[in-house]
């Protein structure tokens, strides 16, 4: 017999998330909808294997996902519900490689939610510095498969979300009202001189490999992407790993990116969450209203305070305490998210989610809203079967 149980529960009853509401004070902690799950799909392994883009002995723990492990840990989370982020890191030939990559992928996305029905739905991942395989993308995994949303990274060779390149996937996206999930990347490296600002349109894929964190080596979520887009680190710190605070920052610099250039409200129908409490941005709120007029072009303090409450945000890392987000956002903004498997599952039993649980900062009500509501609200098809 398992130690837990669907719902996160012991055999004695207990519950693991650390909840102490009543239970006529539902706090949403038996039924989760975990909106960062990452997905390094085996069949993308296999495919990858038989073309040499990968080795699946250096591969790190993180990308071996596989449907028993991923339930297990859902159970003893209390998760019910996890949507997928694909993850593709590799070295991709042409455009042609890469949207066979994500075709592999997606399929086993599909597999996965009609052999689990109601635990897993997914986001298409999205590879913007390829304008023509992304709209193919957004095509094929939201229109045809039926993708709750789509995920990218936060910047694309140093082009960060936001940057007008981008507009024709985005004006896409907005037509569709879409959800567009992001995850941080390496900081990028400084360009060289002759190199291109911005990714040609059209141009095909060919990342660097990814590294893990802190070691150089390829293959380690401090290079690969939610949307699998790995590249090379900038100047890094030795002994720091890259996901410990460059993360952050990556994921801070494309909302001030989208703060500046007004994404919101030229693309007004996108939702666009960011990961891990949104990096620094709740912490540096003040300071970027204060200094808004510093953004080139300048930025009026209210259009910087009017973004930072329509982002959505995820509780993925495990995230600081709620009191400063909640001071700088809507509460309806904020997301449960797991970061598993990038975040073992013993950090996500054992810290991450009994601290969700026991932060002061949270009533039952709102935890309820985040561990479950918020998500609802927006992706309203995530109701297990």
């Amino acid at each position: 017999m398992p130690e837990y149980g669907a719902g996160g529960f012991t055999a004695s009853g207990a519950s693991l998330t650390g909840s102490t509401a009543p239970e006529h004070e539902d706090d949403g902690s038996r039924a989760v909808i975990d909106v960062h799950h990452h997905f390094c799909a085996p069949q993308w392994r296999e495919w990858g294997e038989a073309r040499g883009l990968v080795n699946p002995g250096a591969l790190p723990p993180w990308a071996h996902w596989d449907a028993e492990s991923a339930l297990a840990l859902m159970d003893r989370a209390g998760i019910a519900t996890a949507v997928l982020k694909p993850m593709l890191p590799a070295r991709y030939e042409s455009s042609a490689q890469l949207r066979e990559a994500i075709t592999v992928t997606l399929r086993a996305a599909v597999e996965a939610v009609e052999a689990h029905p109601g635990r897993f739905f997914f986001h298409t991942p999205l590879f913007l510095d390829d304008p023509e395989v992304s709209s193919w993308a957004l095509r094929h995994g939201l229109d045809e498969l039926g993708a709750v949303g789509v995920n990218v990274t936060a910047n694309y060779g140093g082009v960060y979300l936001g940057d007008p390149v981008y507009d024709g996937i985005f004006a896409e996206l907005d037509e569709r009202s879409a959800v567009v999930d992001t995850h941080p990347h390496n900081l990028p490296s400084p360009p060289s001189a002759g190199t291109p600002a911005k990714p040609a349109p059209g141009a095909a894929a060919r990342p660097e490999a990814p590294e893990a964190p802190g070691t150089g080596r390829p293959g380690g979520p401090g290079g690969a992407t939610s949307a699998g887009r790995p590249g090379p680190p900038g100047v890094t710190v030795p002994g720091v790993p890259n996901f410990l605070c460059d993360f952050l920052l990556d994921t801070t610099r494309a909302a001030a990116n989208m703060i500046r250039n007004r994404t919101l409200d030229r693309f007004p129908h996108l939702s666009v969450i960011l990961p891990h409490g949104g990096g620094f941005l709740p912490h540096i709120a003040t300071r970027l209203e204060a200094f808004a007029g510093s953004f080139d072009p300048p930025v009026d303090p209210a259009v910087v305070r009017d973004h930072l409450h329509r982002f959505y945000y995820d509780t993925a890392g495990p995230m600081s305490p709620a009191g400063t987000l909640l001071a700088t956002v809507d509460p309806s903004r904020i997301l449960f998210g797991s970061d598993w498997p990038a975040c073992p599952a013993d950090m996500v039993t054992d810290v991450a989610v009994p601290a969700l649980a026991s932060d002061p900062a949270l009533t039952p009500a709102l935890r309820r809203a985040v561990n479950r509501e918020n998500a609802l609200r927006l992706m309203p098809r995530l109701v297990p079967a």
